[in-house]
């Protein structure tokens, strides 16, 4: 079964993206889906892709560009169909000049861009900035871009410097104008209880517990179904309110 969790933000809606479970109501997108995080967390085959080729579609009907970094470093031929749409323009992330122009000119053309990234090119020193973190750091895609980080196949690249990551992600949410969507598979290392709070902090907001990903709950999820999260508009005596629904995603049309 799959283990998988989904915290998006929102409450006017815009674009209908599926349904809740146990009513009649849909799930939709919707304007503050751009200024907020979202966080998905899925085994493989959960539907992942599939919630994030609607996010993204949104960002690009209204208008706003996106980075989507593909951890895994998937070259052009094995990315999936449904990304290949006439906003695709596959790049893969180099330390050269060759790389620097052809990335500076999308970024200029405001262009959707899929980006492949090996995640060791992270620095493994808290205190070296890498030219990854240089290059999606630039002020031309914190000021215009909302960004998709995709940990496809939960490389040990990536998990070893986690730490280093997270306090990247931490400087990261201070400087840019969108919010962000981030993917990943359900490592062990999302089970550390202060882990659990800093992402439920990332993605909802201030919370009281790190509770927000029951295990237990969402193993019994099949394909396309999550459990949905977010923080109401309003806010109670204490803090604004943490609504928790089972959804169920649309699967992704090709013709939308």
């Amino acid at each position: 079964m799959a283990y998988k969790t989904m915290i998006l933000q929102g409450v006017t809606m815009a674009r209908t993206i599926g349904k809740y479970v146990d009513t009649i109501n849909t799930l939709k997108l919707e304007d503050r889906v751009l200024h907020h995080n979202t966080l998905i967390l899925g085994e493989q085959g959960a539907g992942k892709t599939n919630l994030a080729c609607k996010i993204r579609t949104f960002a690009i009907e209204q208008n706003v560009p996106t980075l989507y970094m593909d951890f895994s470093n998937s070259s052009e031929d094995e990315i999936e169909l449904r990304y290949k749409d006439e906003h695709f323009n596959y790049i893969q992330f180099s330390d050269s000049q060759e790389f620097d122009a052809a990335f500076a000119k999308l970024i200029e053309e405001r262009k959707h861009i899929y980006m492949a990234v090996d995640p060791s090119n992270f620095s493994g020193k808290k205190d070296q900035k890498s030219k990854l973190s240089q290059s999606i750091s630039q002020q031309a895609l914190l000021d215009n871009y909302y960004y998709f980080f995709h940990d496809i196949e939960n490389l040990n690249g990536f998990y070893t410097k986690f730490e280093d990551f997270l306090l990247y992600m931490l400087g990261f949410i201070n400087l840019q104008k969108f919010g962000f969507t981030f993917l990943a598979q359900p490592h062990t290392t999302f089970e550390n209880p202060h882990l659990k709070l800093l992402f439920s902090f990332l993605f909802v907001g201030k919370c009281s517990n790190a509770n927000y990903y029951n295990t237990a709950i969402l193993k019994t999820l099949t394909k396309n179904k999550f459990y949905y999260q977010y923080r109401t508009a309003y806010p109670t005596l204490l803090f604004n309110d943490i609504k928790s629904n089972i959804v169920e995603i649309d699967e992704y049309r090709f013709e939308e």
